[in-house]
């Protein structure tokens, strides 16, 4: 079933419910299927085809969902941006994507303008909370297009093998790359989220997860396919707020990443069980530290706590199940319902229990492809009986009973004194020290090792740590190889729009002198 007819059968069950909250507005499943079917109207008379694609550069309101089931019923295939992009990144990406159309917010123009400018193209820009009137030309009013009725019924699509999103990775290590999903592969990846989790219509679930990523995407989705409810906040600056707004709504659901959890877990004046409607806390995007979960699941005694997985080509991998967190706190479970996951070694065969290989997934949820990347694509793909397999690129290991353990992305690993270090099990060390809240660790070069590894970290507030404290913290954890040989403080660590933590020579972030004692 494609995306835009999942909500369709929703809105026919469930029609007077309320499907979505954003800000100051909330939309029954009726009024959300009205709304996107007057889009979908709007753009095939404005000459919108299938196929074409659309840059969506919106924060999370009620704008880009209305905009995701709007576009797929047009049968387009929408390209969603994080809206602080830059003029650049996104010039490269209308060029590559050959967009037919850029949907945007007012405050977003002289990005969008400065991007368009930089290219051959011309799109249809389509602008939100614009002046009425403002710059007829090329550009067309958001709220203008979703009025009126729609004159003659839309044409229901049925090819499930169409794209549905094309999602552009970081671009962290080259330029980024557009996953492409198809409507069969987002559908299997939710259909088995929404199982795991157990969602019904009765789920509410408070996402500040960007709508420009698959972690975002997926509580638009999951929602619509249970008919439940998605609270949609715009970001996570301040937690308290969001905390409150949890109580408020009665929240059963709440995805986060670990940053987040380090922000929640910090607060100490907060009650073990204060929320008590909410059913399911989920974290991905990065691994959590086990400091942390201890922390989260101190603090919500009653809610069931997902650790899992995802990479963008496949949208979800593993999951957790909560009962597993306390014997296996470092792992990130099995593969998800309805697929298969597992480590293989250097020549492509499974790998024994506890042998560092890399992770390969396959199920009717991995990716079509890169957008016009047929050599990046033949490397991550392969055939296989059941569909495709998709190398990774991550190391992990397994244990006896199948369970994955994530290591390390490939490139990521510290090589010092001719060892192999994984970063994140130096991570989980210093997160295991009081007074610590915010944790990172990189190598760098030595003319002696080959590389060292130092540690990056954020105190909490009020407490002072000396290097030396920290090193010694590490040295009673840690194999003298994986011990930092230095610590920097910082006042944050820098993060992609996703919430990981990414160390690069592009940082502008202050070391805390104050910190260092």
């Amino acid at each position: 079933m494609r995306m835009e007819a999942r909500l369709r059968d929703s809105a026919r069950r469930f029609g007077d419910k309320c499907a979505l909250i954003a800000g100051g507005v909330r939309l029954t499943y009726a009024e959300l299927d009205t709304l996107s079917d007057r889009l979908a109207a709007s753009l095939a008379r404005g000459g919108i085809k299938p196929g074409d694609r659309v840059l969506m550069v919106l924060d999370n309101g009620h704008e880009a969902v209305v905009s995701f089931f709007g576009l797929w019923k047009a049968g387009a295939v929408p390209c969603p941006l994080y809206p602080s992009i830059k003029a650049e990144k996104l010039s490269l990406i209308l060029n590559s994507t050959e967009a037919s159309v850029v949907i945007t917010h007012d405050r977003q123009r002289v990005t969008v303008d400065a991007a368009i400018a930089m290219t051959k193209r011309q799109p249809l820009t389509i602008v939100v909370q614009a002046d009425a009137g403002d710059d007829p030309g090329y550009r067309l009013r958001f709220e203008d297009l979703i009025r009126g009725e729609v004159s003659v019924p839309l044409r229901e699509l049925e090819n499930t093998e169409a794209l549905a999103l094309l999602l552009h990775t970081s671009g962290s290590t080259g330029q980024p790359k557009g996953v492409m999903l198809t409507h069969a592969n987002v559908g299997a990846a939710c259909e088995a989220i929404v199982a795991y989790l157990g969602n019904t219509a009765d789920d509410v679930v408070l996402s500040v997860l960007p709508l420009s990523f698959g972690y975002g995407i997926t509580q638009v989705v999951t929602m619509v396919m249970a008919g439940g409810t998605l609270v949609l906040e715009k970001s996570f600056a301040f937690p308290r707020k969001i905390l409150e707004r949890l109580a408020e709504v009665k929240a059963t659901g709440f995805p986060l990443v670990p940053p987040m959890a380090a922000l929640i877990t910090g607060m100490k004046d907060l009650e073990p069980g204060f929320l008590p409607h909410l059913r399911t806390i989920t974290s991905a995007a990065a691994a959590m530290p086990p400091a942390l979960s201890e922390r989260l699941q101190q603090l919500f005694p009653d809610t069931r706590l997902f650790l899992m997985y995802g990479q963008t080509e496949c949208l979800r991998a593993t999951y957790l199940p909560p009962e597993e967190v306390s014997r296996r706190p470092l792992s990130v479970g099995r593969a998800i319902p309805g697929t298969s996951a597992f480590v293989i070694d250097e020549d492509g065969r499974p790998a024994p229990p506890g042998t560092i290989g890399e992770l390969v997934v396959e199920g009717p949820h991995v990716m079509s492809g890169y957008w016009d990347n047929g050599l990046t694509s033949v490397r991550a793909l392969s055939p296989v009986a059941s569909g495709s397999r998709l190398h990774t690129g991550d190391l992990f290991q397994a244990d006896a009973d199948g369970f994955l353990y994530f290591v390390s992305r490939r490139d990521d690993i510290i090589k010092t004194r001719g060892e192999k270090v994984s970063p994140q099990e130096v991570e989980r060390a210093l997160y295991a020290m009081p007074g610590i809240k915010e944790a990172a660790v990189g190598g760098i070069d030595d003319p002696i090792f080959g590389q060292v590894v130092r540690a990056y970290v954020v105190v909490e507030d009020g407490v002072t740590l000396a290097e030396r404290q920290i090193i010694r913290h590490c040295a009673q954890l840690l194999e003298d190889y994986m011990v930092p040989k230095s610590v920097e403080f910082r006042d944050a660590l820098p993060r992609t729009t996703t919430g990981k933590i990414r160390l690069g020579a592009d940082e502008t972030h202050t070391v805390t002198q104050g910190n260092v004692a």
